[in-house]
């Protein structure tokens, strides 16, 4: 995938923000557009739908969260949230509600394109040679299958079950892996690479969001279990399908 030719929306009420990051974006080869609503957003979705999305938590009048769920409700795309509010609980309740990434205000704006290429990346990611192999697999397991290559989750019904691009990329690792118990770093590593931080409560969050997607009770969960101290391990296990 070319990240580079990917269209980016920017949500935020700043114009000096929208300006700043709308010219560097556009520097690297991106289509951006600035929006400054969340109603202007979701106008665009249905018009001219971004691969990415970054969206600002402290709109005036909006509820953020409730504009990233709703982006999860109906489209696929990236979502990053950059705000300038760091506080920890506001970072898990931003991946709870589905977004990819959070960076918090001020940023450099290296940084920040290396997180948008790499939200791209796990969203239609260039399979390296040794894995070439493997990008037709698809995975059975209690029931679900998990398509590597069209990066689908089905239920025993049929019926697909939307992932975030995180949260499909950590249960291909589980799956990849089953009966293993795998580490926060292992994870961390399967899902974002080099771009990895130490926020690694990040695992944690979408371990959460998968249960409740794939398991009868979450809070029971008889699928992926925690390992107390070392991390997590796919129980079921696993097939591929012909």
């Amino acid at each position: 995938m070319n990240t580079a030719a990917a269209h980016i929306a920017i949500v935020d009420d700043e114009p000096d923000i929208t300006q700043l990051l709308s010219g560097y974006l556009q520097t690297q080869g991106f289509r951006v557009t600035a929006l400054h609503s969340g109603l202007a957003l979701m106008n665009l979705m249905r018009s001219d739908p971004p691969g990415l999305v970054l969206l600002d938590l402290g709109l005036p009048g909006e509820d953020g969260f409730s504009i990233a769920r709703q982006l999860r409700e109906h489209w696929r795309c990236g979502l990053v949230i950059v705000t300038g509010r760091g506080d920890a609980i506001d970072k898990v309740v931003g991946l709870e509600v589905g977004a990819d990434d959070y960076v918090t205000k001020p940023f450099d704006l290296r940084e920040l394109l290396a997180r948008i290429k790499a939200v791209l990346r796990r969203l239609q990611p260039a399979e390296p040679v040794a894995e070439a192999a493997a990008a037709g697999e698809r995975l059975c397991f209690a029931g679900w299958q998990l398509d590597a290559a069209a990066r689908r989750l089905l239920s025993a019904h049929g019926q697909e079950v939307s992932l975030t691009s995180g949260e499909f990329d950590l249960l291909l690792a589980f799956a990849r892996h089953p009966g293993r118990v795998l580490s926060r770093d292992f994870l961390l590593e399967h899902t974002r690479g080099r771009e990895a931080g130490p926020f690694d409560r990040t695992i944690d969050v979408q371990v959460g969001r998968l249960r409740k997607k794939l398991e009868p009770d979450a809070e029971i969960p008889q699928l992926i279990k925690s390992v107390r101290g070392a991390g997590y391990i796919l129980v079921p296990a696993v097939s591929s399908a012909p």
